[in-house]
């Protein structure tokens, strides 16, 4: 039997009213979708190539940096970094970024550019960390990055620049969000978003490393346990 190629990637947790009524942005994947049919998700995707050229206009904090480099052999933290923004770029039409000019943006990125901004990852951080399980046709090695949505540019309730990967984008209320048809490491992450009170590196980050012989629940920085 073949084994599976798992690949990186990357998503961006978004909350919106953090201290008050908090909301979740989440979108479902289409019923024809190869990975996670139906499946309402937290915009995200694989890593591209050209992700490593993309730089940013300001870096991740150093904690964060360094936890994405454990138990790491794949892309850099700022690959992953620019991966996230990309694909929530992509996927809802909203800028994480800093207002500056971008005169020689690829044309992928071309309309982040023409709306003054480039990537930035100031104050977006290393939350969560999931290998999907063996079995489905496709596997990866997801990062989940956290980010406040004040931090976004633009009209949050506008999701007209958006593509057509996820539908149904919405602000979910966070206590409302583990009732819908969600992936298990989309409730798993739920759950730790449950115990938050602000927005800030967490003390340690989840990682279930889940590999043909073994499943694992780790701590980047921090211990570990073997979970059924």
């Amino acid at each position: 039997m073949t084994e599976t190629p798992i690949r990186s990637a990357a998503t961006i947790i978004t909350l919106r009213n953090v201290n008050a009524s908090p909301q979740v942005l989440m979108g479902q994947r289409g019923s024809k979708a190869a990975f996670m049919p139906n499946k309402f998700v937290f915009p995200g995707g694989a890593v591209d190539a050209d992700d490593s050229a993309i730089p940013l206009a300001k870096p991740l904090v150093q904690t964060c940096h360094a936890r994405l480099l454990e138990d790491n052999s794949g892309p850099s933290p700022e690959t992953l970094a620019v991966a996230a923004i990309r694909e929530l770029w992509e996927e809802t039409g909203l800028i994480l970024g800093a207002p500056e000019e971008w005169q020689d943006a690829p044309k992928d990125w071309s309309g982040f550019a023409k709306a003054g901004f480039r990537p930035s990852a100031e104050k977006m951080y290393f939350f969560f960390r999931a290998i999907t399980p063996p079995g489905p046709p496709r596997r990866f090695d997801a990062r989940f990055f956290l980010v406040d949505a004040d931090q976004l540019a633009g009209d949050l309730d506008d999701f007209s620049g958006a593509s057509d990967e996820l539908s149904h984008l919405q602000w979910v209320p966070l206590d409302e969000a583990r009732a819908l048809n969600l992936p298990f490491i989309t409730s798993i992450v739920l759950g730790e978003l449950a115990a938050l009170r602000e927005i800030q590196p967490p003390a340690s980050v989840p990682f279930f490393k889940n590999q043909d012989e073994e499943s694992l629940f780790l701590r980047l920085n921090g211990s570990e346990q073997q979970y059924q």
